[in-house]
């Protein structure tokens, strides 16, 4: 195991996706710890990891690329909640999907605006418990 690359993979799957990203790859190591190391060394220890593109970015190119797959819900529902983390707004991912829809049809952009919404619902009922329902009147 290279445990540069390891350990850059945490950091970096921790500033994405915080505790959602090491509960998958909890779930993941459960599994198969050999294939948890690759999860965090290639797509987050070398990939995510890159120069050229801000993780904002890297995160509309995953979430328009997992919209279009139209299957992958539990990976985009992932990568939407990092999206927000990283600075995307609600609107701008329903504005990838309504841009994906064109190139990968609309049963797809439903089924990946339908995800999105369950993050941002679960967001939104987070924060309205995170400060007592204020948020929510």
């Amino acid at each position: 195991m290279d445990q540069k690359r390891y350990e850059r993979g945490l950091k970096m799957l921790g500033r994405i996706d915080g505790r959602a990203g090491e509960e998958v790859l909890d779930r993941v190591r459960a599994i198969s710890p050999d294939f948890a190391r690759l999860l965090a060394e290639f797509p987050f220890g070398d990939v995510y990891a890159r120069p050229g593109l801000s993780l904002r970015e890297r995160e509309i190119a995953v979430v328009g690329a997992l919209a279009a797959l139209g299957f992958a819900a539990p990976q985009l529902k992932v990568h939407v909640a990092a999206g927000l983390n990283v600075g995307l707004t609600q609107e701008e991912i329903v504005e990838i999907i309504i841009m994906m829809s064109v190139y990968a049809g609309f049963p797809a952009a439903l089924n990946a605006l339908f995800a999105a919404d369950e993050v941002f619902r679960e967001r939104a009922a987070q924060a309205a418990g995170a400060d007592g329902g204020e948020g929510a009147r």
